[in-house]
């Protein structure tokens, strides 16, 4: 049809409006890097004739650019950023596009510190009850990834929930597999993997029913927060295909924040180290919170290898998205990193916050490593007792979520002071 309509009379208007559409389902069907050069090229075309579609077309080239990562075409998201600041401004009152796009330019071109109070409004915007059905269906993947990366989990919680809930009454099924990877990755980090794992059987069905590759980035966390090291393995190799086929950079990035993960949960520390600055290297200033989150492996990872000096790199990284989200998750994963580095009250009180802050959340996962972190550390402190309510504690969160490298690591620490963690049943695991 496009064919038909490009052969036709066009004027510049009508040919931005092709290009965006071919742009558009290069995106849908591929995701890999040629779709954000194309959308690219269409906003441009676009801006002369009709703004807001432009600043539309803007924001969806930068989140492909986010999506094929590291694989963009030369420039990538910061060439695009770069044009939609250019552009002309957002009609007033702004939509909650315009904040978007807004918000994610300044992030690229200037980083956290200043982007944060722009993408508070859209996030807001986003969140509220009247947002128009258009607006939700098509922009709220990339609000909720957007929430992901300032560490809001409960606004990356409810936006992907009602991303998803949107897209199934509008029998949109060509969006769904991107809602359902945004929401499996939010109840990974909610701890709620049985969901995660049914949401990820129904992304597979969906894909293979409309055609299209399976998105990987949700079910390579789901396995490695599982503690799957086959099940990762197979994903892993299949993201290394998607990227060479199609330029889908991201799930090799994420595979690497996988493996990292693994390897902290089983103990490898130095497969960890590996994997995470792998995960973390190239770091882009808008991608979709993976490459931080490594930087916190990447630290645990470091100082249980003794190396103080990657540990230092990585922290210091940390601290520039961490700090200026000053969310619980972001502050309590920073604290929990920099107890890492510590000694003695300082330690101690880091720790403390840690598990403060990150339980006023609900990433349960992460407040369990918390505890476990402490554990392990009061047990080297000889602080039997003291060391045994936090692994305790940490080994039956794991337990009860199923993340099993991360439990065996606990039981591991129990019986190093003589306690014997509870066995996993069936029972225990319904």
């Amino acid at each position: 049809l496009l064919s038909i309509a490009a052969a036709g009379p066009v004027d510049d208007r009508r040919r931005g409006r092709i290009e965006l559409l071919r742009a558009q389902v290069a995106f849908t069907v591929g995701r890999g890097s040629e779709g954000a050069g194309l959308l690219l090229k269409a906003a441009r075309r676009l801006q002369s004739h009709d703004v807001p579609l432009a600043r539309e077309t803007y924001l969806e080239a930068i989140n492909a650019a986010m999506i094929a990562g590291p694989m963009a075409p030369s420039g990538g998201q910061l060439e695009a950023a770069r044009a939609a600041r250019a552009a002309p401004p957002a009609p007033q009152p702004p939509r909650p596009a315009d904040l978007l796009l807004d918000g994610t330019a300044i992030r690229i071109t200037e980083g956290q510190t200043a982007c944060v109070p722009t993408l508070k409004s859209a996030l807001s915007a986003f969140s509220a009850a009247d947002l128009n059905q258009d607006d939700g269906l098509r922009w709220l993947w990339l609000a909720s990834i957007t929430a992901a990366g300032l560490w809001d989990h409960d606004t990356w919680a409810l936006l992907s929930a009602r991303h998803l809930q949107m897209t199934r009454e509008a029998g949109q099924i060509a969006n769904l597999p991107l809602a359902l990877t945004s929401r499996i990755a939010d109840r990974v980090l909610a701890g709620e993997l049985t969901e995660a794992a049914t949401l990820a059987e129904e992304l597979t069905a969906v894909s293979e029913a409309i055609g299209i590759a399976v998105p990987l980035y949700g079910a390579l966390m789901l396995v490695a927060w599982q503690g799957r090291e086959d099940a990762h393995a197979e994903l892993a190799r299949r993201a290394a295909e998607d990227a060479a086929l199609r330029g889908e950079g991201m799930a090799p990035v994420i595979s690497a924040l996988g493996a990292a993960l693994l390897g902290n949960g089983l103990g490898r520390y130095d497969q960890a180290l590996a994997a995470a600055r792998e995960a973390s290297r190239n770091r882009l200033p808008g991608e979709l919170g993976t490459q931080t989150w490594a930087l916190a492996e990447c630290i645990e990872a470091a100082v249980r290898s003794e190396d103080s000096s990657a540990a230092t790199d990585a922290f210091q990284q940390l601290t520039e998205v961490t700090s200026p989200s000053g969310t619980d998750w972001a502050l309590g994963i920073e604290t929990r990193s920099r107890a890492l580095m510590s000694n003695g009250t300082t330690a101690e009180g880091c720790y403390r916050e840690a598990i403060d802050r990150l339980g006023r959340t609900s990433v349960r996962g992460e407040l369990a490593r918390a505890h476990l972190l402490y554990g392990e550390w009061l047990r080297r402190e000889r602080r039997r007792s003291q060391a045994r309510e936090q692994l305790r504690t940490a080994h039956e969160m794991f337990t009860a979520m199923g993340m099993e490298a991360f439990a065996d690591r606990a039981a591991r620490e129990l019986r190093a002071i003589g306690e014997t963690a509870r066995k996993r049943t069936v029972e225990t695991t319904g």
